[in-house]
């Protein structure tokens, strides 16, 4: 029977190597997070794959894998409960659900670690970080692609008044400027708008785009003389 009160440096070295490596990889997960300037950052990641392991460690050496495996459930759910808080709601926009899941995995990191299976342990620290970087140019490039009218959830558009003499440069501009931005253009609309102008309505086909980067055409459009009027707008489709 395992005494608690028994110091066995085999069993410490054991909870020390799975801690130091928890220590390890949460740290090398957290400075992706941390420096992308998320809400759980690398102090945060470091934490969870720290605490897993050493719940789990302690399961392990007092109840076996039977009791490793229990308590690695109620890490699970614990985590699950500190991933909501990282979550929040911006007007129509999530943000957070890619900060709640690395925290998972920082959890799983540690758990890994906390039963010895430190190839196991390295193995997800990779993919968390993987799935973190090297998916990132392949999400932005799939966002960015033109979708069906009716699957869209979001409409995202680029309002241009201006004098209507200059409606074919503004047009052109408008056309450089989204090509630029690689935002496919799936309707134009020009109305009159008072004795001389016109609105031009450009609305975007694509699943997101960046409020930063369309700000960014925006202010573009409004330095030219002939354009009175530049802003963006979305808006959810019932």
């Amino acid at each position: 029977m395992f005494n608690v009160f028994t110091f066995d440096l085999a069993h410490f070295v054991q909870s020390l190597v799975a801690l130091v490596v928890a220590f390890v990889l949460g740290t090398v997960i957290g400075y992706e997070r941390q420096f992308r300037q998320r809400t759980a950052g690398l102090r945060t990641n470091t934490l969870v794959a720290v605490a897993a392991a050493a719940f789990v460690d302690m399961a392990f050496r007092l109840d076996g894998a039977g009791g490793a495996i229990r308590v690695a459930s109620y890490v699970v759910s614990g985590v699950g409960f500190l991933g909501a808080g990282a979550i929040m709601k911006e007007g129509i926009n999530v943000r957070g659900l890619n900060t709640a899941a690395t925290l998972w995995g920082s959890a799983a990191v540690g758990a890994a670690a906390g039963v010895r299976q430190l190839d196991a342990a390295l193995l997800c620290a990779i993919l968390v970080l993987a799935a973190n970087t090297l998916l990132r140019p392949l999400v932005n490039a799939i966002n960015r692609q033109p979708i069906s009218d009716r699957s869209s959830e979001v409409t995202w558009e680029l309002h241009v008044v201006v004098d209507g003499e200059q409606q074919k440069h503004a047009l052109a501009l408008i056309d450089a400027l989204l090509d630029q931005a690689q935002y496919p253009l799936g309707d134009m609309d020009i109305e009159p708008f008072g004795d001389d102008d016109v609105e031009i309505t450009a609305t975007l086909l694509a699943t997101s785009a960046n409020s930063a980067e369309l700000e960014r055409i925006a202010r573009k459009l409004s330095t030219q003389n002939y354009i009175k009027q530049a802003f963006w707008n979305s808006s959810t489709m019932e």
